[in-house]
């Protein structure tokens, strides 16, 4: 436990004084690494193991360690590498990472193919790779796709505890699929909200969201979103699915679709009317539509940008608007395939 503290006094000097909840060392304990040996059989995880390992709570507090540690220059990582392939156009990602603070050193094999739909298949696809952090022998293959759900809504309830006012009680959603459930799943967890709203472009997705989840059904996006205190856009939109106009002051918006800097989901206008938070200030201008096309329209210059999450920014006041522009970390899911590793050590 000394050390735990020790751990915890060294996060509070370097994020200037703030706190955030610790962790039991039951729970979630960076110092409590997986060493495997250099013989060691490499372990091998599917979607159903990760699944049966991985809690949201837990999840949500690694997940703002590991957002402290990235803004607080304590990370190793370069911007994702994309490859455009196939005649759809579809991505593949690079994304290693090495965080000396648990220590784990990693990557995440990512592909995106909007046409795996028809298919029946989930359109991301997430394969990440841990290595012993000293030897670089291979650790550990774990299946990628629902760390990536998981983790994208965690980081969000980590922006919505920072930055939603306290009484937000209504929750608009702007999409129907894995991110729209696992957002419901986590925002629940750091507001208490009333009323929670969806709308999605595909009605049938949306019924049957709606009926599983016990949200309301709207019949346009403005309709989810007018009057709502935080709003999550979770769509494959390449324009805006959100209007400036139907944001009232002191709303927590979450854009977490796109990832290309050619498409956005929201409005320049509501943007530049906003106090904008990113996960990373050279990911953001390079890659979020949101960001660098606004940029480039002459709407606002890079220090629009306020602040990184990892930074843990707090709310001015109850009439500011605040964005979060969500793209994904690689040190996300090194942090988070560890929790899983860390549970697996355990069992």
């Amino acid at each position: 436990m000394l050390f735990v503290r020790a751990w915890h006094r060294n996060v509070r000097k370097q994020v200037g004084g703030r706190y955030f909840a610790p962790i039991s060392p039951t729970a979630y304990n960076p110092l409590r690494m997986p060493t495997p040996s250099i013989t060691q059989t490499p372990q091998f995880l599917s979607e159903a193991d990760v699944r049966a390992r991985v809690r949201m709570p837990e999840l949500i507090e690694a997940m703002q360690q590991a957002l402290v540690e990235f803004s607080s220059g304590r990370v190793q990582q370069p911007l994702r590498t994309v490859v455009v392939f196939g005649a759809a156009q579809s991505l593949f990602g690079v994304m290693p990472s090495f965080a000396p603070s648990l220590p784990a050193l990693g990557a995440k094999l990512v592909t995106v193919c909007h046409g795996n739909a028809s298919l029946g298949i989930g359109t991301h696809q997430a394969t990440i790779v841990m290595l012993d952090p000293e030897t670089g022998v291979l650790h550990a293959v774990l299946d990628g796709r629902y760390i990536t759900e998981v983790r994208t809504a965690a980081v969000s309830a980590v922006s919505t505890r920072l930055l939603a006012r306290k009484d937000a009680r209504v929750l608009g959603i702007l999409g129907s699929g894995v991110q729209a459930r696992s957002h419901l799943e986590a925002l629940r967890l750091v507001r208490e909200f009333h009323e929670v709203r969806a709308w999605s472009p595909n009605p049938d997705h949306l019924r049957q969201f709606a009926a599983e989840t016990g949200t309301r059904a709207m019949p346009s996006a403005e309709a989810a979103v007018r009057g709502a205190d935080v709003v999550v856009t979770v769509t494959p939109s390449p324009t805006p699915v959100v209007q400036s106009d139907w944001i009232a002051d002191g709303t927590h918006v979450i854009a977490v679709g796109s990832c290309q800097p050619t498409r956005r989901e929201l409005d320049p206008a509501l943007v530049a009317r906003s106090r904008l938070v990113v996960d990373s200030r050279d990911a953001a201008l390079k890659e979020a539509g949101d960001v660098v096309m606004g940029i480039s329209e002459g709407h606002w210059t890079p220090t629009h940008i306020a602040a990184e999450l990892g930074e843990l920014p707090t709310r001015h006041n109850d009439r500011e608007i605040t964005v979060f522009k969500s793209l994904g970390l690689a040190v996300e899911d090194i942090f988070a395939a560890h929790l899983v590793l860390t549970c697996v050590d355990d069992k």
